[in-house]
């Protein structure tokens, strides 16, 4: 009988320490055991009966608290869970704002430099809400418009599409509010942002077709492209590729007030190589010309709110370059990928820049502000042939390569077209 009730004490010992123990492994606590003196010739066991309650009593407790252990630990992987879910979110935010030109990353630990980056899905919100702000604001104008002209067919559209708008802007409230109540947001958020995306492509496209009848009598050349946000999903395309070039030169009207930079005005991307041809001012770097992939440093400075008339040529015998602000040559190099000609059957975007051919767009490189008159030749212009683009003189010439004419370009994501001539409307 002795023996019997040792071995019950010794297993209930036994079992309580794995109990503690199990317990403190789960909750990343240390062991400990509590110990009661006992004389020297008393009953070990009912000197534990002693100092404990009934074995009924005993049990119900021990799977109680097994029962709440369990549950507590449930709860615990549960939060993990969430905890995971919203740092893989966090994740996919943070590195769409370190990607550097061509797909190169940041160092862990580098601050972002880009002081108007979407940073997370409430700034994100906050860009598609200014989108459709603008959207709605070109509905107004297209209704006085269609008031005056007594258009039942514009009257018609111009409701469609505030329809549209109004459903989009419940989406967002949607969204707004599940981020206030710390809800997570939906898991397949590359299909939400692709259906965001379309319906913001399709609006901005029917009510293009509206403002057409503004300006038919507007000659195709006489427009601006405006950026208003910093997105990856506002740019224009460029409908044809350009030919194999072993010189070039490459003009554009800019206007624009982002810092520390503002972004990418435009870029080429060809088979194999992102980086083929590309203007880029990123962060607290200079403006720069990339040929092949190669960088050169470029004087310009009009981060201003002004027009600005920039022109870069450059010739693949030595690499040699020259960079003009205004008609006034600012700064020349040489050895920028010589010999390297530009390469055929690539893509042209105007607002971002490319990781991949016609992809990987990142909002830390977005252009931001408006762009006119985009041009480029095979050959290197003279200064006195950009002295007349820049002063808008009547001898002024237009691209060979690429022209700038609204039948030349496809806009996507809300980036909007407004009516432009060079040197009439600076500044």
């Amino acid at each position: 009988m002795q023996a019997t009730r040792m071995g019950i004490c010794w297993r209930l010992f036994l079992c309580s320490c794995l109990f503690l123990e199990s317990s403190s492994q789960d909750f990343g606590a240390q062991t400990q055991f509590i110990c009661t003196s006992v004389p020297k010739d008393m009953d070990i066991c009912a000197a534990t009966l002693q100092n404990s309650v009934p074995g009924d009593d005993l049990k119900t407790t021990v799977m109680q608290l097994r029962e709440t252990v369990l549950q507590q630990k449930e709860t615990i992987m549960n939060q993990k869970e969430t905890i995971r879910e919203l740092t893989s979110k966090l994740s996919r935010c943070e590195s769409q704002s370190g990607a550097e030109p061509g797909g190169r990353r940041k160092e862990p630990g580098s601050k972002n430099t880009m002081g108007d980056v979407s940073r997370g899905p409430a700034d994100t919100l906050a860009q598609l809400s200014q989108t459709l702000q603008s959207l709605k604001q070109r509905l107004e104008n297209l209704e006085q418009f269609s008031r005056s002209n007594n258009s039942v067919q514009a009257n018609s559209l111009k409701d469609l599409l505030q329809s549209k708008i109004d459903d989009l802007e419940k989406q967002v409230l949607s969204r707004v509010n599940n981020i206030d109540e710390g809800k997570p947001t939906l898991r397949n958020e590359t299909e939400q942002r692709g259906r965001v995306e379309s319906t913001l492509t399709s609006l901005h496209q029917r009510i293009t077709d509206l403002e057409k009848g503004q300006r038919d009598n507007r000659p195709l050349d006489k427009f601006q492209l405006t950026f208003p946000l910093r997105t990856n999903y506002m740019y224009a395309k460029v409908k044809k590729s350009l030919p194999e070039m072993y010189a070039l030169t490459v003009c554009m009207w800019l206007k624009s007030n982002a810092s520390p930079g503002v972004g990418t005005p435009f870029s080429y991307a060809v088979p194999g190589q992102a980086n083929e041809l590309v203007l880029i001012e990123w962060g607290n770097n200079a403006m720069e010309i990339l040929i092949n992939d190669k960088v050169a440093k470029l004087p310009f400075m009009i981060n201003d709110g002004k027009w600005h008339h920039i022109c870069v040529t450059w010739t693949t015998r030595d690499g040699v370059w020259e960079a003009f602000q205004d008609g006034v040559k600012r700064g020349s190099g040489e050895n920028l990928a010589p010999y390297h000609p530009i390469k055929p059957h690539g893509l042209l975007i105007l607002g971002q820049e490319q990781d991949t051919m016609g992809g990987g767009y990142d909002a830390t490189q977005a252009f931001v502000g408006d762009l006119a008159n985009f041009h480029i030749w095979d050959r290197k212009l003279s200064v006195g042939e950009i002295y007349n683009l820049a002063t808008c003189s009547s001898k002024a010439q237009v691209g060979n390569v690429f022209a700038w004419m609204e039948t030349n370009l496809d806009i996507y994501g809300g980036a909007s077209k407004w009516t432009f001539e060079a040197c009439r409307q600076l500044n």
